[in-house]
């Protein structure tokens, strides 16, 4: 009975060992995950921010682009309004 309590005890610790083992290495895994997914969110941030700036640049500009054309348009239909009197003047 001794001997088949001191075989129970050590395959009982070759599996807490083994069991061990997985769990360190599923932890190896998971926290690689982690410090890859952080690297990644921390760049994409990065990125995002950059491309923030840009669009903002790029909404500056198309809003002046829009304000000189309004202005255009408005320079044009005097001039068409001008033109349309003058034709019924002659």
């Amino acid at each position: 009975p001794v001997q088949k309590v001191v075989q129970l005890l050590t395959d009982f610790e070759a599996k807490v060992i083994r069991e061990g083992e997985e769990s360190q290495k599923l932890f190896a895994e998971y926290s690689q995950w982690c410090e890859d997914r952080a690297r990644q969110l921390t760049h994409e941030l990065k990125t995002g921010g950059a491309e923030v700036e840009s669009l903002q640049a790029t909404i500056a500009e198309e809003a002046a682009t829009t304000a000189s054309l309004n202005a255009k348009i408005e320079e044009l239909s005097s001039a068409i309004a001008t033109d349309e009197a003058d034709l019924k003047a002659a």
